[in-house]
């Protein structure tokens, strides 16, 4: 079946798939959480299957009357936002008892759900010094209409909820109370039984993209990352992919449902590094040219390099059938941006992504020039007598160049790392801070070739 067809009879499987209740209405709902937040803090940083027990509250849209669900179980969920000189509220999750969400909540349908937190209370746009993070109310606002935009966009996520929280701790003697902006995401076993899977891929099993999943189904993830600016997510294409991946560590962010088919379903989540939600990224000068677009912006060229990306993992046609498809549902998207729960800036950080990513996926624009030629090695001179980054160093295929000048057989570029080959530890500060030279005939815009598959 022609790729563009099967994505969008994928992308109206995903719309029409019944929502749990909780996720049917996208207006922020209130809440209140009791449990012994700081002893779960405390004792989950080590142990994440430490739970504590508490009471979960909340008003019925219906009724106006309070819904009181007692014995929840509150644990923290993550990996670095566990540590509490990054998260000193980190991520949560609760869990339901099989007696405990009465038929009429809205709850019923779930096993339990997981909370995205406001992390910390730092000032502003002020990111964390170790990761990165907002961490303050802005972000689960931000992450959670990241959520509706893919949802929006037929890719496979979490389903998500922007939610105003009241939490009581109550740890102490006296009960202390916070209310904070917070983000309810899709538990695994819910979303599990809503793609109609029956088991998870774990991380030993997963071999390769190739190998374990269709076209469609990494070609359209590749691409929504682009969209919304993520890096904190990894896939390994094929066996020696190392693009943010190691060995032991196949795919990151991404959980692989497995069908009675056979069939692996990918579904991506964990936005809170997602350039929507941030903003900008405090390792950018440490991989990418930051002059390589004339408007300088991080926006544009972190967006630019995870699109171009594509062009060294699927074939022509593959790539033309989910640009067609993306520019299909523009209207979604900018519909998705406009009625989310959004602050200003956050607003205008995704309004910048989708108008870089939209922009990028026109033909033109897309099909840049890039190094097509295998082998080829980057010099700081025209007479090639000095090697730009290690010695034998060469440029990985579908890397994109912006040619300043040329001379004999040699041209001067930009580079743009798209691969990653040359970011920490291995590092080449020529390509980051300037031009360098390749030979002439590795430039072509024929990547991957209209006539063949991609080497």
């Amino acid at each position: 079946m022609h790729l563009l067809r099967s994505l969008l009879l994928l992308a109206l499987a995903t719309v029409s798939a019944g929502k749990p209740s909780l996720f049917s209405d996208a207006t922020p709902l209130e809440l209140k959480l009791e449990a012994p937040l700081q002893e779960v803090f405390d004792r989950g940083a080590d142990d994440e299957k430490f739970a504590g027990g508490g009471t979960l509250t909340y008003r019925d849209p219906a009724t106006g009357s309070s819904v009181v669900l007692s014995g929840v179980e509150v644990s923290v969920r993550g990996h670095t936002s566990r540590r509490q000189n990054e998260c000193p509220f980190p991520k949560l999750k609760v869990a339901f008892r099989k007696d405990t969400a009465a038929e009429t909540s809205i709850f019923s349908d779930l096993h339990g759900f997981r909370i995205g937190t406001h992390c910390g209370d730092t000032p502003g746009e002020e990111l964390t010094a170790q990761f990165g993070r907002l961490a303050n109310e802005k972000s689960p606002l931000r992450e959670a209409s990241v959520y509706r935009l893919l949802d929006a966009m037929g890719v496979p996520t979490l389903q998500a909820r922007a939610a105003r929280i009241t939490y009581v701790d109550t740890t102490g003697a006296e009960p202390h109370t916070v209310m904070r902006n917070a983000v309810l995401l899709e538990a695994d076993d819910d979303a599990r039984r809503r793609v109609g899977a029956t088991g998870e891929i774990s991380m030993d099993q997963f071999t390769t993209a190739r190998d374990m999943l269709t076209t469609a189904d990494t070609a359209r993830l590749a691409f929504a990352e682009a969209m919304i600016g993520n890096f904190d997510w990894c896939l390994r294409y094929f066996p020696d992919d190392t693009y943010r991946c190691d060995a032991k560590q196949p795919l990151w962010n991404i959980t692989a449902f497995k069908r009675p088919d056979g069939a692996v379903v990918p579904v991506i989540g964990d936005f809170d590094l997602a350039g929507m939600v941030v903003g900008r990224h405090s390792w950018f000068e440490k991989v990418y040219y930051d002059r390589f677009v004339p408007s300088g912006s991080s926006v544009d060229i972190e967006v630019l390099s995870q699109v171009q990306r594509t062009r060294a993992l699927f074939d022509r046609a593959e790539l033309d059938d989910m640009r067609r498809y993306f520019l299909s549902r523009r209207a979604a998207a900018d519909d998705a941006v406009r009625e989310g729960n959004l602050d200003p800036h956050g607003r205008e950080l995704a309004a910048q992504h989708l108008e870089a990513f939209f922009a990028d996926l026109t033909e033109d624009a897309f099909y840049r020039p890039v190094i097509a030629k295998a082998g080829t090695a980057v010099y700081l001179d025209a007479a090639k007598s000095r090697e730009a980054c290690q010695a034998g160093d060469e440029v990985p295929p579908g890397t994109p160049v912006n040619v300043v000048a040329t001379s004999g057989e040699m041209a001067q570029v930009a580079l743009l790392d798209v691969h990653w080959r040359w970011a920490p530890p291995r590092g080449c500060p020529a390509v980051r801070s300037g031009p360098v030279w390749v030979e002439k005939d590795a430039i072509s815009a024929d990547f991957p070739r209209q006539t063949g598959k991609n080497p």
